[in-house]
Order: structure tokens, then C-alpha cells, then sequence
């Protein structure tokens, strides 16, 4: 018995723990915000169950105000735009998707390692079996390089997706300036034990909370979130390309050649066979797949989210789809030039807190010493 009060005890203090420094962490974010008003323009990338804390924010704001007040000399009307090039990921060379892993690697999914190994298999298969065919002049050169270049970029789009961060929530994370203001109750997970902004999951499979996380893919072996949503569609739409282009060759082939010089082998007919089952699955998932992430930003609203909006359309009979904004393609792609959109590279954003969902104290500490400068900027920032 008396063990079990202590460990209620010490769960007690814990509560207590925690909610004090959220409270103090959410205050610090509206008094830094306030005194500086600047927009961020980053690329660098932090790395269901849900408890609920309720922000004094007069009091909080009172009692820390003196020591985070700085005169910015800055209109509210204006905003300096700048790049934040400093690293505050873990230099720590190892895969994982703990916070302290420098790799991000979902290592602990058995079965997404061998599924996600099974994409590069099939990828790698196909643009072998059109090489065969171009080097035994069944195909034109020029045909098979378009189709080995769709192939490259299809993989490293795949890469891009599995070892980055999906937008996992950092131990640092506090509400942004417009939660801290609009919002009384700021939600947490009792699992990771951070901020858990809105549109955020926790994901059993990677142990950690992911920003805008729309579904845990096996086959990337990763979570689907703001971080790498860009390379998970960029690789959805270069296997639909690689399988359609593929499927209209063999399906010229088939029916157009009259000739034994077009005719293939009959070693390569049963390699072409088996790509053709594999360019039609590829083709009917990658669809599928495009059509759920075009509606999902359409609607404002990830597979997960959009599920449990579904629960409570068939309860309550709400024939609302979505409250939500739909999602801008530069929240997806990035400000970069348009060229950029379609190649395997991470995105810049124009404000990396708003698209994240949170703020970070790192971060914010640096804003307020490159404030502090008096030129507005700092060795990590390239303003513009």
C-alpha cells in the first residue's frame, strides 16, 4: 500500500512538473512573439492519447515579461524575412526516430523494412528488364533512358520519404503566436509528453507525435506528415508515370508489331510479363493514393483526421465535410521556384512555425538575439 501511494505521488508531481513548464513555455512564446515581430522563412526540420492544460496566460505573462522584454525597433506593420540556416538536429550518427538519433529510420518495423525493401526491388527490376530490352534493340536508347530516369527519380523520391523527418514534435515544441492568442486549452500527449498541435497523431510504430501526420505508409516505412509529404507525392507521381508509359510500350508492342524485329524473345516475353503485372498493381495503387491526397487537400483534412470526421458525420448525422481551409500547394512544395516542386529536395516554407504547427524556444531565442544585433541579422540567418 504504501508503495502505491508513493507512485501516485510521484505521478502527481509529475502532472505538476509538466504543467508548470508548458505554462511557462507557452507564456515565453507570446512575450518573445510580441516583441518581435518577424516572420519566419526556414528549411531547417526539428525532429491517441491526449491530456489537456489550461494556460493563465496573465499570470504567466507577468511573472516572465522582465526577463524576455527586449525593444525590438520594429513596426508591426513590417516584417523581416529570413532563412534560418541553423542545425538543431543531433549530430549523433545514428538511425532511429528517437530525438536524440541523428538518421531519422523507422529500424524497430520489421515488416516496413522488408515492405519498403520490396519497393526498391521492383523499382530496380523493371528498369533492369527495359535495359534488356534496349540492349537487344527491342526498344529505342532514347525510351529506355526516359523510362531509368523516372525509375531514379521514383527511388530517391522513396529515400527522400523514409529517412526524413515527418514532422516529429520536439520535446522544445510551444504553441505558435496565433494559438498562444487564440487558444485557452493547449492539448498534450501523455505519451511523448510534449505539445501536441492541431492536426497532430501519435504514431504507435515510430513513438513519436508527427505534425500533420496523414497515415503511417509501410511501404516508406515511415510516417506521412508535413516533413516529407512533398517526396511521398513527388514518388506517387513518378511510379504512375514510370507504370503508365511502361504499360503504353507493351501495349504497342503487343498489338502494332507484325515483325519478328520488333518481336521479343522469348526469354524477355516472361520478363516483360511479370513487370506488366507489376506496372498494373503500381498503377491501380498509385491512382488510388493520388486521388486520397488530392482530396485531402482539397478538404484540409489528412486520412486520419478525415476518418474520424467521418465517425462523427454517422453519429451525429453532420453533412459537413470539412471546417478546414483547403491545404495551399506552396504548404506542400514550398516557396522555392516552381522548377523545384518537381524534384526529390527539401521545401522552404515562408513560415516554418505556421506550417509545423508549433514554435520552438531554440529558435526563438535566436530571433530575439539576431533582433538584438541592431542589424537583423546573426552568422545563422540569411535575410532577404
Amino acid at each position: 500500500d504504501d508503495d502505491d501511494d508513493d507512485d501516485d505521488n510521484d505521478k502527481e508531481s509529475k502532472k505538476q512538473y509538466n504543467r508548470s513548464l508548458f505554462q511557462d513555455l507557452s507564456a515565453s512564446v507570446s512575450i518573445l512573439k510580441e516583441v518581435l515581430p518577424i516572420k519566419r522563412r526556414n528549411r531547417t526540420k526539428n525532429r491517441s492519447t491526449k491530456s489537456t492544460l489550461t494556460l493563465n496566460s496573465n499570470d504567466s505573462k507577468s511573472k516572465i515579461i522582465s526577463a524576455f522584454s527586449v525593444d525590438s525597433g520594429c513596426d508591426n506593420d513590417s516584417a523581416l524575412y529570413y532563412e534560418d540556416n541553423y542545425n538543431d538536429l543531433p549530430w549523433k550518427c545514428s538511425f532511429g526516430t528517437a530525438e536524440t538519433d541523428g538518421i531519422w529510420m523507422n529500424n524497430t518495423d520489421v515488416s516496413g523494412i522488408i515492405m519498403s525493401s520490396m519497393v526498391w526491388i521492383m523499382i530496380l527490376y523493371s528498369g533492369f528488364t527495359v535495359t534488356i530490352l534496349a540492349q537487344n534493340n527491342k526498344l529505342h536508347s532514347t525510351v529506355a533512358i526516359i523510362y531509368c530516369t523516372l525509375c531514379a527519380l521514383a527511388l530517391s523520391a522513396h529515400a527522400k520519404t523514409t529517412f526524413t523527418d515527418p514532422g516529429a514534435i520536439p520535446q522544445t515544441a510551444v504553441p505558435t503566436e496565433e494559438d498562444g492568442i487564440n487558444r485557452a486549452f493547449f492539448p498534450m500527449c501523455s505519451v511523448c509528453e510534449t505539445y501536441k498541435p492541431k492536426h497532430t497523431h501519435h504514431c504507435r510504430i515510430c513513438n513519436r507525435c508527427v505534425s500533420g501526420m496523414d497515415h503511417h505508409c509501410p511501404w516508406m516505412n515511415n510516417c506521412i506528415g508535413r516533413g516529407n509529404m512533398k517526396h511521398f507525392i513527388l514518388f506517387l507521381v513518378y511510379v504512375w508515370l514510370a507504370s503508365a508509359y511502361a504499360l503504353c510500350l507493351f501495349a504497342i508492342n503487343y498489338f502494332l508489331c507484325n515483325s519478328d524485329e520488333c518481336a521479343f524473345p522469348q526469354v524477355l516475353v516472361q520478363l516483360v510479363r511479370i513487370m506488366t503485372f507489376l506496372c498494373i498493381g503500381a498503377f491501380v495503387f498509385t491512382s488510388n493514393m493520388i486521388m486520397t491526397v488530392l482530396w485531402g487537400m482539397v478538404t484540409g483534412l489528412g486520412t486520419i483526421d478525415r476518418m474520424k470526421r467521418e465517425e462523427q458525420v454517422n453519429s451525429n448525422n453532420d453533412t459537413t465535410i470539412s471546417n478546414e481551409p483547403p491545404i495551399p500547394w506552396e504548404d506542400i512544395f514550398g516557396t522555392q521556384h516552381y522548377y523545384s516542386w518537381f524534384l526529390p529536395i527539401d521545401p522552404m516554407f515562408d513560415d516554418y512555425d505556421r506550417i509545423m504547427g508549433y514554435s520552438t524556444l531554440p529558435r526563438l531565442r535566436r530571433e530575439k538575439k539576431m533582433n538584438g544585433n541592431g542589424n537583423g541579422q546573426s552568422n545563422n540567418f540569411s535575410s532577404f
